[in-house]
């Protein structure tokens, strides 16, 4: 009886204990709350959201575009995350009915091509089916993520691979979305086995990673893509899985080199690892998203990577101008290979010189990614 007694009083010290600390813990100022005036998520989401709203699709504008392109599509889904997590039914129906012309439009304007750019445009309709449970985007999602691996190479990757580090979130995005949707964990272990084969090729022993291996350079948005596409998949991935082990362990340490390349103001760099290249907002994005969703997910240490992050997005809402248009965004870029050839010196200028937009969506994209982190 004395045991039992003693057992129980133990046991509720230690009760009140840990509630105490729960009290502390959260009576200490978060790292993702008390944000200064305009710039809390929820204001922020909302801007960019209206700004993508508010725009003619690429198509509708320019006569030499067939289809809808992946910076649209990126952009779409960041902003249905972000209606969805305020609870913005309004702003949610607007997305959709700029989406519902597309399923029909004649000529089509979603590409039958296999290439990644194209086949990621599936991520919005798994998205809007996710919301609304209307069959009908299931069934053009799924088709799309199925179809990107219809002709698998022979160590069963899709054969749209190209092994340029863009591709893994544009493959990731699409397949982590039909695996969302419908459960089925072949859609999990595609982006997976494509993710860890990416790694082995590009990631080098600093953490980041070549645009390619023919263009050996360390491109913000190129590093970018791949830092968002493993938060996607790792935000679904079971410890269990046989490939977890070794994409957390690519992405813990891409976390920890950026932030020893973090600028003072919070942004990073067009080429990550080079002090005289410009801030750049797509890929500070896109890392940003990356580090808040491990933070968030208990993968980073909230203590060691919070301040970054809080820093970036603070860095990233001071570069919106008045219309919610991000400033110092680098417009597309192929990898330095295929545009001046082998030579590094013309390579390293190439990226150095590539030219700055105002309201590009591949930067508008990333800040609604994070926006929607931030709220989740």
């Amino acid at each position: 009886m004395q045991t039992t007694f003693r057992f129980i009083r133990l046991s509720g010290i230690a009760l009140l204990a840990a509630a105490v600390a729960g009290c502390a813990a959260t009576r200490r100022p978060a790292v993702f709350s008390d944000w200064p005036p305009g710039a809390s998520p929820e204001e922020v989401g909302k801007r960019v959201s209206e700004n993508f709203v508010a725009r003619q699709l690429d198509f509708q504008t320019n006569p030499r575009r067939q289809y809808v392109i992946y910076p649209e599509v990126c952009t779409w889904l960041g902003a249905l995350r972000v209606a969805k997590l305020t609870g913005d039914d309004d702003l949610k129906k607007r997305l959709i009915d700029k989406f519902d012309p597309l399923m029909t439009a004649q000529p089509p304007r979603i590409s039958p091509a296999d290439h990644v750019d194209y086949r990621v445009f599936g991520a919005v309709p798994l998205e809007i089916y996710m919301q609304t449970k209307d069959p009908k985007y299931l069934e053009l999602g799924k088709g799309l993520a199925d179809k990107q691996w219809e002709k698998p190479t022979p160590d069963g990757i899709t054969h749209e691979a190209r092994y340029w580090v863009d591709d893994i979130y544009m493959i990731s995005a699409v397949q982590v979305q039909a695996y969302r949707a419908t459960g089925d964990r072949v859609y999990l272990d595609r982006a997976a086995l494509t993710a860890a084969a990416y790694l082995d090729k590009l990631q080098q022993p600093n953490g980041l990673f070549l645009h390619a291996e023919d263009s050996p350079f360390f491109w913000a948005r190129g590093n970018g893509w791949y830092a968002a596409g493993m938060a996607e998949l790792l935000s679904e991935l079971p410890r269990s899985h046989p490939r977890y082990d070794r994409i957390m362990q690519g992405y813990r340490t891409m976390m920890e080199s950026l932030l020893k390349y973090q600028s003072e103001e919070g942004l990073w760099r067009q080429l990550v690892d080079k002090s005289e290249s410009w801030p750049e907002t797509s890929g500070t994005g896109m890392f940003t998203y990356a580090m808040v969703t491990g933070i968030k997910h208990g993968w980073l240490d909230e203590a060691t990577y919070g301040p970054a992050a809080r820093k970036a997005w603070l860095a990233l809402v001071s570069r919106l101008d008045q219309n919610a248009n991000v400033r110092d965004v680098c417009v597309g870029t192929d990898k330095a290979f295929q545009r001046v050839g082998a030579d590094l010196s013309d390579q390293l200028r190439y990226y150095l010189d590539r030219p700055r937009s105002v309201g590009d969506l591949h930067g508008q994209a990333p800040i609604l990614w994070t926006a929607a982190a931030l709220l989740q």
